[in-house]
């Protein structure tokens, strides 16, 4: 029998081109980052259940993997957050978007049973809002 422990699922880590903007997008849908954060090399927020999402600087991730590159294309992650309401959903969208963040998805009803919309952070990965329908 192994004694070995299982790894835990602990962190989301997602490499960025700007720690500031980065920041200020992930605190506009409502994340805790240390102050002073924005000329960190690494930080992080606490997420609900114990897990972690954490911010590098491409600089950071080169000083430990040298031939490390950013994806020529869009990322390959998505985050979703839950906003508890549809109307939720389209208020988050608007302040993000009104702040002059892209619009993947416009806010919808989709056939899943949720208000769903897509907002992109400042390195183009995915960031969905979603709120159950009320029916």
């Amino acid at each position: 029998m192994n004694s070995t422990p299982t790894p835990r699922f602990d962190l989301i880590g997602l490499v960025v081109s700007d720690m500031a903007a980065s920041l200020a997008f992930y605190r506009r849908i409502g994340l805790e980052f240390p102050e002073g954060s924005e000329s960190a090399p690494h930080t992080e927020a606490a997420l609900p259940g114990g897990l972690r999402l954490a911010l590098d600087t491409e600089e950071t991730v080169r000083s430990f993997h040298p031939d490390w590159r950013p994806p020529a294309s869009a990322g390959r992650i998505g985050l979703a957050f839950h906003c508890t309401t549809p109307e939720g959903v389209d208020a988050a969208y608007e302040d993000l978007v009104g702040a002059g963040y892209a619009s993947e998805l416009k806010p919808f009803d989709a056939p899943w049973g949720q208000r769903y919309a897509v907002v992109l952070d400042p390195d183009g990965n995915g960031v969905d809002l979603f709120a159950p329908l009320g029916r």
